[in-house]
């Protein structure tokens, strides 16, 4: 939910790539740069291999880095370059092994070419939990792509953009390998402070259809007006960085408490912390989804109220958007939900005990096993055969669990209220 599919895909776009170079030129993205696809969501057999093509590539005893060299030279080679015409994967691979001077000279003409014509070409890989269902694999075929990217870093205008999630981001296992240190402190995290979060919401409403009375209100807040590019419209400065301003605006559509007074805190500040995970992040998604949910709760039940956000309406939305983080973990770490399904109605904080006893009590942990020895769980936790103590140190690393000073269990209210998680005064749980 940070974004990492959303920008994989936007940066194929020419007219995407021309509004950043519009706004930040030294990035060397434009509409001219050829974005490539190296691996991705959606199977795209004639661009990049597929799980189950990488699956027996790599049971032929393929080095990862090869493989994805061969991606690389795919992508960029020319129609009447020799690999183009190898008809499947494993005729390509064989092709780069057996020819390795070949293709490097490939990479330096086609580099020296797009030098001349000013121009980079970036292949582009996103999605890399869907090559593989086990981290040991996981991590040899990510470090295999950075061993690759080390690679496309001694030539001037081939570049590869990898888009990792942060569990898939382990130093000690993808980076063993010489001049992994200079590619990894590299990295950029998708990370969305409070200020961002609700800069993408005056973004969204000036750009939705018939938002000239939104443009008008959000400009009349700062002396520099907004400029348009594309017919996108930019929002003010102030409205992103000035804390003060921001939560102002904010208030005017969702009124100044989370109640009738001040003792039940401020919207501004309340909706961020109830969507954050054990580190205080929020995802865009989540966050654009209980406004969204509050919006058309306000209207349908409080059509009278002064604001167009009523106060129990954003709750409602934080639970929607409890619900769809329940299914995305769902669907990343099957394991995880196994796991927090068996301990609905538990109140939290807790002792870590009471969970462990539970998870004992309803036979949990074997239940996790026996799907694991079935291959019924996709990228199993690492840590299993330290057993609930392993499940909760791997928990918290995903930020799920929250050790808390005392050393009791906490569960943020993104997963707590989805998963039907109790907390003394806290937002409702979806049952």
């Amino acid at each position: 939910g940070a974004g990492k599919t959303f920008w994989w895909t936007a940066l194929q776009d020419g007219a995407v790539r021309h509004m950043i170079h519009a706004r930040r030129e030294r990035t060397g993205l434009s509409d001219r740069t050829k974005l490539r696809q190296g691996f991705g969501v959606l199977p795209a057999i004639d661009d990049y291999p597929s799980k189950d093509v990488l699956k027996d590539l790599l049971g032929r005893g393929t080095e990862p880095r090869i493989i994805w060299r061969t991606v690389q030279a795919w992508q960029i080679a020319r129609r009447k370059h020799p690999i183009r015409e190898q008809p499947n994967w494993r005729r390509r691979v064989a092709y780069v092994e057996a020819n390795a001077e070949l293709i490097d000279r490939m990479f330096a003409d086609e580099d020296g070419r797009l030098d001349r014509e000013d121009r980079y070409c970036v292949v582009a890989y996103d999605a890399l939990d869907r090559c593989t269902d086990d981290w040991r694999t996981m991590y040899r075929v990510i470090r295999g792509l950075l061993q690759t990217a080390v690679d496309m870093r001694s030539y001037r205008r081939i570049r590869v953009k990898m888009f990792l999630r942060t569990d898939q981001f382990n130093p000690p296992a993808i980076g063993d390998f010489p001049d992994a240190s200079k590619l990894l402190s590299s990295a950029a995290e998708l990370s969305w402070p409070r200020r961002e979060l609700y800069g993408l919401l005056w973004h969204l409403l000036g750009n939705a259809t018939g938002a000239d009375e939104v443009r008008i209100a959000l400009r009349g807040r700062e002396r520099n007006l907004p400029t348009t590019h594309s017919d996108v419209w930019r929002v003010p400065k102030a409205l992103v960085f000035d804390d003060a301003l921001q939560r102002q605006t904010f208030h005017t559509i969702a009124g100044e408490w989370m109640g009738r007074d001040r003792r039940r805190g401020l919207p501004y500040t309340w909706i961020p912390s109830h969507l954050g995970d054990t580190e205080g992040k929020v995802s865009p998604r989540s966050f654009i989804a209980a406004l969204k949910t509050a919006a058309k709760n306000s209207r349908e039940r409080h059509p009278d109220h002064g604001n167009a956000l009523h106060y129990d309406s954003i709750k409602q939305g934080v639970q929607a958007a409890s619900e769809i983080r329940v299914n995305e973990l769902r669907e990343d770490y099957p394991w995880v939900d196994l796991l927090l399904h068996d301990l609905q109605d538990q109140v939290v904080p807790c002792r870590f005990g009471e969970i462990a006893e539970r998870w004992e009590a309803r036979g949990t942990l074997a239940k996790l096993y026996e799907n694991m020895a079935q291959q019924e769980v996709k990228l199993p936790p690492i840590r299993i055969e330290e057993g609930a103590d392993g499940i909760r140190a791997e928990l918290e690393a995903l930020c799920v669990f929250q050790r808390m000073h005392d050393g009791r269990v906490n569960i943020p209210d993104v997963y707590r209220v989805g998963y039907g998680l109790g907390r003394r005064g806290g937002v409702r749980p979806v049952r």
